[in-house]
């Protein structure tokens, strides 16, 4: 935690000394000694990547990528050398549809990360091969908080919230403040629900929406670390 930039810093103090976060410190200790193999390695790197003070999109992912060397701390991003994962591939689908732009030969989102894309799990480790592992024992309670504290923001910040889960957090972004933000919502760009109504992904256009709110993001620079 010690690297990640000092505007994340109070919201990771408060949970560090919460029930919430003891909790889950204890839990991830015990899951280590127990010979678990925990992904990613560096859990808070999307935070490292994007002060809060630089937030100017949000992607809101679930869980870290369960199999070895996919999950690095970002959102949908793997590590360059990896295969693209199918949620990502119609990702960069949308991008080529709404912006005209090749797909990347790799999936690493870091060039994203630097521009001020937070691309936030809500749980921050899994175990190998067991999605949703770590979900419930307390990494909510922190990425509740860091979402809040980006909707606390006094300027608006763009919330692209894919699938139901990601779509939860609209009413806590409207609890801090009521109209300030962006929340474009569709369905999670993975295959079973990418093409599907109410709102498809492929077609929902939010890449170019982004940049009608006046947030240019050069989505086409997702160059590695």
């Amino acid at each position: 935690m010690a690297e990640v930039p000092q505007d994340w810093q109070p919201v990771l103090r408060a949970w560090a000394a919460s029930p919430a976060g003891q909790g889950l410190l204890s839990f991830v200790t015990q899951r280590q000694a127990q010979g678990a193999v925990i992904y990613p390695a560096t859990p808070f790197k999307a935070l490292q990547l994007t002060p809060l003070a630089s937030v100017r999109v949000v992607i809101l992912g679930q869980d870290p990528y369960h199999g070895p060397g996919q999950a690095e701390g970002l959102a949908f991003s793997v590590p360059v050398g990896q295969k693209i994962p199918p949620s990502l591939r119609n990702i960069h689908k949308e991008l080529q549809r709404d912006l005209g732009l090749t797909a990347p030969a790799h999936g690493q989102l870091a060039g994203w990360a630097q521009q001020g894309v937070l691309l936030l799990n809500t749980c921050l480790t899994v175990e190998d091969g067991q999605p949703a592992s770590h979900a419930k024992h307390g990494w909510e309670a922190l990425t509740d908080g860091l979402i809040a504290a980006v909707a606390g923001l006094d300027r608006s910040v763009v919330f692209m919230l894919w699938g139901a889960h990601a779509q939860a957090k609209a009413a806590l972004i409207e609890a801090v403040a009521p109209g300030r933000h962006l929340l474009l919502q569709a369905n999670h760009p993975s295959p079973l629900s990418a093409q599907r109504p109410p709102v498809p992904f492929l077609g929902c256009g939010h890449f170019s929406a982004c940049g009608r709110a006046g947030v240019e993001i050069d989505w086409a620079r997702s160059l590695p670390l």
